[in-house]
């Protein structure tokens, strides 16, 4: 009876780490204004699907919009709907990449302007596992924009590759793990490329 009672804690352990989903890294680039003396996390925001993204904004759409909602609140920003003192623009997307081809490299290339300058990155993915697993690539790009004169105050891209079909690959944990790596350490280090384990 008294090994029983001291098995249980370890057990209850054991089940409570088998629920958590093991993520790959993330890697993060993000531009900011903080130079010129822009404040972030003060005012009110509201979330916006753009581009092609914005025809996702039903089912395949409402894991990222709740995902950068969240960081908006958790960096300081109030959600009060309507007029809002900034945007987050919510851009993402998925690519499937397939290693039991004869290159398993995938290059990536993603430019942007905004109203203080622009960007350009590139990205590069090599699959060392061996195996014929395909891969999902899931990009999450923001940008948050002031309302009062539509200028781009930040923007970031965060982007992700994981077993398709796994746990960390399903719509709802990758949104979370993108929205959480890309807003890590807000602002962030304009122009520069984090790696978020």
């Amino acid at each position: 009876m008294m090994k029983n009672a001291r098995l249980l804690p370890l057990l209850a352990f054991a089940l409570l780490t088998a629920c958590v989903v093991p993520t790959g890294p993330v890697e993060v680039t993000r531009f900011n204004r903080a130079a010129e003396g822009v404040p972030y996390g003060a005012g009110s925001f509201a979330v916006a699907l753009v581009g092609e993204s914005a025809s996702d904004s039903t089912l395949s759409g409402s894991p990222y919009l709740a995902a950068v909602a969240r960081e908006m609140q958790r960096i300081g920003y109030r959600d009060i709907g309507g007029d809002a003192d900034v945007v987050a623009e919510i851009r993402f997307g998925a690519t499937m990449i397939r290693s039991d081809r004869r290159a398993p490299i995938s290059v990536g290339v993603g430019g942007s302007t905004g109203s203080y300058g622009s960007g350009l990155g590139i990205g590069l993915g090599i699959n060392l596992s061996g195996g014929s697993a395909a891969q999902l690539q899931t990009t999450l790009a923001v940008r948050i924009v002031r309302r009062s004169d539509r200028a781009v105050i930040w923007e970031g891209t965060a982007v992700q590759l994981a077993k398709a079909g796994s746990p960390a690959a399903q719509p709802s944990i990758a949104a979370s793990k993108l929205a959480e790596s890309l807003f890590k350490d807000f602002p962030g280090v304009s122009g520069a490329t984090i790696r978020v384990p």
